[in-house]
């Protein structure tokens, strides 16, 4: 394919630029403010940010996840339960009857004044979407710092014993990205490695694995340009292009509302800043029929989430 740009892959494999198909989530990024700041961190994310989403354009996005029928609400950051109305955000989407799934980097929930959230997003029927970029120690604290996985494993064990991961109605997903420029083993597999190890090691259960695929954007494009492997890694990921994982693409079935309101086709557009393709660009003016008549924004990151088995928020696309 050489240098051949997304767009013009998706057509010549498709016929037609991609388009969205529905509406099932919509994907909020709350703020930027972190206990952590990971390498992989597609937002860069960290301690020191501190963009948050205000209250106002919060009830904008449950108005419009009302008026596109979808079915949940998935909340990131930066750490989301770090934001001054998460708890807020939270009940609004329960009580709207919408499955709101929280993704955590899990080590929060140790700091003071988060030490309730295990027991209180079981209370709520929360989804719990969970970092844990490997089932090793020296992997996990070589992405994302010293006694991460320490104190990932302890938050684990208080969401088990809160019954998550082990009751139905507390669903508990982990989440596994490579530790550098590849595409990620086959999930199923994987999955499998995860819960021998930490079932044996830690008695932990979860629900299921996602695997996704690092995109190069972010501070993980800037450590590979360091390495001058940029170029090397957006080959492999052009070169690996499925054209079986299009018809599931997150981009086509989600909306993604950046902290400022802004509406974006997922998270990694939001990150570099490449907004959907709508008249109405703020959530507070969201137009369901526009935004699902709408041609997707690609660029050439989004390689990335067709590269072999496929990457979204929900793990591989096809087996």
């Amino acid at each position: 394919m050489n240098e051949r740009s997304f767009a013009a892959t998706v057509r010549e494999h498709s016929g037609h630029p991609l388009t969205g198909l529905t509406i099932d989530t919509v994907q909020v990024n709350v703020g930027l403010r972190c206990n952590l700041a990971c390498r992989h961190c597609h937002v860069e994310s960290s301690p020191k940010r501190h963009e948050e989403m205000d209250w106002p354009t919060m009830q904008a996005v449950l108005s419009a996840a009302a008026a596109a029928k979808a079915h949940s609400i998935d909340i990131t950051g930066g750490a989301p339960e770090m934001h001054p109305h998460f708890r807020a955000f939270v009940e609004a989407g329960v009580s709207q009857a919408l499955q709101v799934i929280v993704r955590t980097n899990l080590t929060i929930m140790l700091q003071d004044g988060y030490e309730d959230m295990p027991t209180w997003l079981a209370e709520r029927g929360v989804q719990l979407v969970a970092s844990l970029p490997c089932y090793l120690p020296t992997n996990v604290d070589r992405q994302r710092g010293r006694h991460v996985y320490r104190d990932s494993i302890e938050v684990i064990k208080r969401l088990n014993a809160a019954g998550y991961g082990r009751d139905p109605g507390k669903p508990l997903d982990l989440v596994y990205n490579p530790g550098g420029p590849s595409l990620p083993p086959p999930q199923a597999a994987l999955e499998n490695d995860y819960r021998a190890a930490l079932r044996d090691e830690f008695g932990i259960e979860f629900r299921r694995l996602y695997t996704i695929t690092n995109v190069p954007i972010g501070r993980f494009l800037a450590d590979l340009a360091d390495e001058g492997r940029d170029a090397e890694y957006l080959t492999a990921l052009r070169n690996a292009f499925n054209a079986d994982t299009l018809s599931g693409l997150m981009c086509r079935h989600q909306l993604h509302v950046g902290w400022d309101g802004r509406i974006y086709d997922c998270d990694f557009n939001f990150a570099v800043g490449l907004p959907a393709k709508v008249d109405a660009p703020h959530i507070s003016e969201f137009q369901s029929d526009s935004f699902l008549n709408r041609q997707i924004a690609v660029a050439q990151h989004c390689f990335a989430c067709t590269a072999g088995s496929g990457s979204s928020c929900g793990g591989s696309i096809v087996d």
